[in-house]
């Protein structure tokens, strides 16, 4: 009993560096890439300002509220799979106001959620929330602050897409679902079963991720990228006036035609 305890408490302690050690990567990757861009298009503004700050806890409270509003989708995964569009509200929060804001709506969602709801999948889920999302919000803004234009948004959802389904997939199949089976307490068989039960190609992890995860992504993905690519265009100049310093000293730097 002493060794297992102890075996626990390692796989924990653990899983809570990987939490902490991807947020970091992450925040890092949205930071680095802002400050450049920044430099670039010559702009001395701060990239949190009290506006954006603002901003950021609207859209966070948004976002969380979509994300409670999850719900399963039984002919394409198993229950412990919830479908949510919390990166709605992320992924045009991070067009407006930039990767970091991006990557911080969706922190402080999963923060949120966790104080109004707790966890019911060990934590494991709300990582898996925050890293997916993040691996559609933060590859699509970075494509498009670089050129913000239609169909470079387009194009940036196209590939944040493409990398969420892609990244997700392999994510869950290479660590989340052997954490999930260590932390929770199910054994991979019968997370495989599950999945077998509603699709008759999965047999192993390798199917699972295949025929249950990449199929939920690619709902999920297409869904935030649809509503995104309908509203962010009436929205963006209510969102505009809360960051405008950025958009007078960039302008120089965006084509007029076709600008999203």
């Amino acid at each position: 009993m002493g060794n297992g305890l102890l075996q626990s408490i390692a796989d924990n302690v653990i899983f809570v560096a990987v939490c902490v050690g991807v947020a970091a990567a992450l925040f890092a990757i949205a930071y680095g890439t802002e400050k450049y861009v920044q430099k670039r298009n010559e702009v001395t503004e701060r990239i949190l300002t009290t506006r954006k700050i603002t901003m950021i806890g609207l859209f966070s409270a948004l976002a969380v509220i979509l994300h409670m509003m999850d719900f399963p989708v039984p002919f394409l995964a198993p229950g412990f799979y919830q479908l949510d569009f919390s990166e709605i509200p992320a992924l045009v929060g991070a067009f407006a106001f930039g990767p970091v804001a991006g990557v911080m709506i969706e922190f402080c969602k999963i923060l949120l959620k966790l104080v109004i709801k707790g966890t019911s999948t060990a934590f494991v889920g709300d990582l898996a929330n925050f890293v997916i999302g993040c691996s559609l919000v933060l590859p699509a803004s970075i494509m498009y602050m670089f050129k913000k234009t239609k169909k470079r948004a387009v194009a940036a959802c196209v590939a944040g897409s493409l990398l969420m389904t892609v990244f997700g997939s392999a994510f869950n199949g290479v660590y989340l679902l052997p954490a999930f089976s260590k932390l929770f307490g199910m054994p991979l068989e019968a997370i495989i079963a599950a999945g077998a039960e509603i699709n008759g190609n999965i047999h192993n992890i390798t199917s699972f991720v295949i025929f249950a995860v990449a199929p939920m992504n690619i709902v999920k993905s297409a869904a935030a990228s649809g509503v995104t690519m309908l509203i962010y265009k009436p929205l963006s100049p209510i969102l505009k006036n809360a960051n405008p310093v950025i958009e007078r000293r960039s302008a120089g730097k965006i084509s007029n035609s076709g600008n999203a």
